[in-house]
C-alpha cells in the first residue's frame, strides 16, 4: 500500500540582513531561550499594537508557553535581533489536514522604531519562502478593520481582502471588531515580489 511522504519541516533560518538605513539584524528561528527578549519585545509594544494581537501577551506565561513550545511541523516561528534585542516577530501557522490542508497563516509585528525601513517585508518573505518549503498553496492573514498599517503592507505584497465578517472579535480591550481576511496563492506572491527580490539587498543575503 503506497504512503504519501508529509512535508518535513524547513531548515533553519540564521542570516544577516543589512536594512535601509545601514543597520544591520538577523533573521533567525525563535529558540527556547527567546522567552526574556521576547516577554521584553512584547511588553514595550504601545498599548495600541497589543489591542488587536489574539493573545495577551503582557501574561509571562502567555510569552513562555509560545517561545518554548515549538513544533515546526505546526508552526515556524521567527524572530528579527539587533544586539541581543528582539525587534521583529513573525509566525507562519499551517492549518494541517482536511479542509485546511496546504493553507498557511502569517502574522507578524515588528516594534515601532522598527517600522519603516523595509524590516516587515523581509519577514513576509522569510515566512512565504518558508511556506514553499512545507509546500502550501495559499497563505492568508486575519485583521482587524483598525490595523490599518498592516492591511496595507499586505495589500502592496499581493494579498486581496477576500472577507468582511462584522463584529466577530474582541481585540484585547474586548470592543468588538470586524475581522478581515485576506488572501494570497503563494504562486502570486513570488511573481508579485518577483521585480523587488531581484533589486533588493534580499538576495545578496539569502
Amino acid at each position: 500500500m503506497s504512503t504519501t511522504a508529509m512535508p518535513q519541516p524547513a531548515t533553519g533560518i540564521n542570516k544577516t540582513v543589512t536594512l535601509a538605513d545601514g543597520r544591520k539584524v538577523t533573521i533567525r528561528n525563535m529558540h527556547p531561550d527567546d522567552v526574556e527578549p521576547s516577554f521584553t519585545f512584547f511588553c514595550e509594544l504601545p498599548d495600541e499594537d497589543r489591542k488587536y494581537l489574539r493573545l495577551d501577551v503582557t501574561r509571562r506565561e502567555v510569552v513562555e508557553r509560545r517561545t518554548t513550545e515549538l513544533d515546526r511541523s505546526r508552526v515556524e516561528r521567527i524572530v528579527v535581533v539587533h544586539e541581543d534585542e528582539i525587534v521583529a516577530d513573525g509566525s507562519l501557522e499551517l492549518q494541517g489536514h482536511g479542509w485546511g490542508d496546504k493553507v498557511a497563516e502569517v502574522r507578524l509585528i515588528i516594534a515601532r522604531p522598527w517600522q519603516r525601513f523595509g524590516l516587515g517585508t523581509l519577514v513576509a518573505r522569510e515566512l512565504f519562502h518558508l511556506a514553499s518549503k512545507h509546500r502550501m498553496d495559499r497563505i492568508v492573514v486575519r485583521l482587524m478593520r483598525p490595523q490599518v498599517g498592516a492591511h496595507r503592507i499586505f495589500q502592496r505584497l499581493g494579498f486581496h481582502e477576500e472577507f468582511l465578517i462584522p463584529e466577530h472579535v474582541r481585540d484585547q480591550a474586548g470592543e468588538w471588531q470586524d475581522l478581515i481576511i485576506m488572501r494570497c496563492p503563494l504562486e502570486d506572491l513570488w511573481r508579485e515580489m518577483e521585480f523587488e527580490l531581484e533589486t533588493s539587498d534580499w538576495q545578496r543575503h539569502r
